[in-house]
């Protein structure tokens, strides 16, 4: 895909996908949709009860949630084990030029995100395990009863449908222990009556600057 690198209103970078017609976070601030969504709307609110956190994410991108979540768990000592499927990984002349750190160094956080290696296990801290996978969703072997939290930052329903519906929701779904937590931007009728029919606890949370909802499930069966 054509990755070409855009400037969001609170000046965090993210990629717009001439093919779809697709940005990979909202214009209004990639850096602050990451942090209402995910960090805010997901982690930190597991966090309130796990020390241990097991996370999926649904769309590696940018590596912005991973990042975030890296820094969360050295900043709480929390030990996270964070798994992400990307089918369309970005090219290293793409993720350099993202600027949501200031380091330029080899220890840049980001940077050692995108360049470990896929389909393996990294310690990259005391507190942060990470494996990436470059696949379709559909294709990862997913572990049953194992994640305490989903982020599911795919494209839109829109413009991937099929991944917002049954047979990827029951293959993610499955995966999720009892009480844990999915969160998303997306705030779609169907997508939401797809996750009560598996089983969860629907949320309608306030979204980020442009969005008006967002959200989270909790696995009550």
């Amino acid at each position: 895909m054509n990755a070409q690198l855009i400037l969001t209103s609170d000046n965090s970078h993210s990629i717009y996908l001439p093919e779809l017609d697709e940005t990979y976070h909202s214009q209004h601030g990639a850096l602050a949709e990451s942090q209402h969504v995910y960090i805010q709307a997901g982690l930190m609110h597991v966090a309130q009860t796990k020390d241990s956190i097991k996370i999926f994410e649904f769309g590696l991108g940018t590596g912005l949630n991973a990042l975030l979540t890296w820094q969360i768990a050295e900043e709480f000592s929390k030990k996270v084990v964070y798994d992400s499927v990307e089918k369309f990984p970005l090219p290293a002349e793409v993720y350099s030029q993202l600027n949501y750190e200031s380091e330029t160094s080899a220890e840049c956080k980001l940077k050692i995100i995108h360049s470990s290696g896929w389909n393996e296990t990294h310690i990259l801290s005391p507190c942060y395990v990470f494996q990436k996978a470059a696949c379709d969703v559909l294709d990862f072997a997913f572990p049953d009863l194992y994640y305490d939290l989903v982020y599911y930052d795919a494209f839109g329903p829109s413009k991937q449908s099929e991944v917002w519906e049954m047979p990827v929701l029951e293959k993610v779904c499955q995966a999720v222990v009892p009480n844990g937590v999915l969160v998303t931007y997306c705030s779609q009728g169907q997508f939401r009556r797809n996750l009560k029919e598996l089983g969860f606890e629907i949320e309608k949370l306030a979204g980020p600057k442009g969005k008006r909802e967002i959200t989270r499930a909790t696995k009550i069966r």
